[in-house]
């Protein structure tokens, strides 16, 4: 009994903990963000006086672009969610349930280049756009993320198709049901956890890309958060911590409010699935 409470204890001690360490750093930025100044070190957690002056600069200063920078990452980030999702979608869809020639070729294939890490293939993308003239356009990171998602995705979603059973294939298909109806009214209302899953992973790994959308956006209009971002501590030799704060702050709000939004027809696919109403 004595050895069960101290078990019980230390894994409510070890939990605190990794909450405390989770917490702290973002709970340091947000109030920061709240803080007169630009210093980076305070020797008070919570703000003797607050401001909103962070926020305001962000906004109406002319030296930085915030609002743009986040028009520009929302939409990509947006767009990218969409055709990635229908594509990952369709595209596992396929190598699921039909089987045609090349098939397990293309299942190899797409398992080994999803073993090598993304920056590799930059340079090849990078010669890519400049080929089609794609470069400095948000159109090209559109295209990027959409299509890597299907290495990144690709095998989750048709791990879960995998496990439908055929049957219902084969019964809508005697009920007169094509591969179309089959698709949109039976196996998308089964995938809506797959689909949630890969609709958050394609946006937050839009909102958030830095390297690729450096390496591919030029002029400063056309500018993602994270490359707009970057640029006002870089310029700034780390003098405006504070305002970096804030526009971290508010990078946070859509992710947030999208996983709130999603979690309910996430919870609800998991709780609904296959059953008859």
């Amino acid at each position: 009994m004595k050895k069960g409470v101290m078990r019980l204890s230390l894994s409510y001690v070890v939990l605190i903990l990794i909450a405390v360490c989770a917490i702290y750093p973002a709970l340091w930025v947000v109030l920061s963000s709240f803080r007169p100044g630009g210093s980076l070190y305070s020797e008070h957690l919570i703000p003797e006086v607050w401001t909103l002056d962070h926020y305001r600069e962000l906004f109406t200063s002319k030296i930085f672009m915030y609002g743009t920078w986040y028009v520009n990452t929302l939409k990509i980030a947006f767009l990218t969610m969409i055709f990635s999702t229908i594509l990952t979608t369709m595209s596992m869809y396929a190598l699921s349930r039909f089987r045609f020639r090349g098939r397990k070729s293309l299942l190899t294939l797409l398992l080994v280049l999803g073993m090598f890490p993304g920056f590799m293939s930059m340079i090849a993308i990078f010669i890519f756009l400049l080929q089609l003239n794609l470069l400095d356009t948000h159109f090209a990171l559109i295209l990027v993320y959409s299509a890597g998602s299907v290495l990144g995705n690709g095998f989750v979603i048709k791990g879960f198709y995998d496990t439908i059973p055929r049957s219902l294939d084969e019964s809508a298909r005697i009920d007169g049901a094509n591969h179309w109806q089959v698709f949109t009214r039976i196996m998308l209302p089964l995938s809506r956890p797959m689909l949630t899953y890969i609709a958050l992973m394609s946006f937050t790994g839009a909102w958030v890309d830095f390297i690729f959308a450096r390496l591919v956006l030029r002029t400063k209009e056309n500018w993602t958060l994270a490359v707009g971002m970057w640029d006002l501590v870089n310029s700034y030799q780390n003098s405006n911590f504070t305002m970096f704060a804030a526009g971290a702050v508010l990078i946070a709000v859509p992710i947030t409010l999208l996983f709130v939004f999603l979690q309910r027809f996430l919870v609800h696919g998991l709780t609904s699935g296959a059953s008859k109403g």
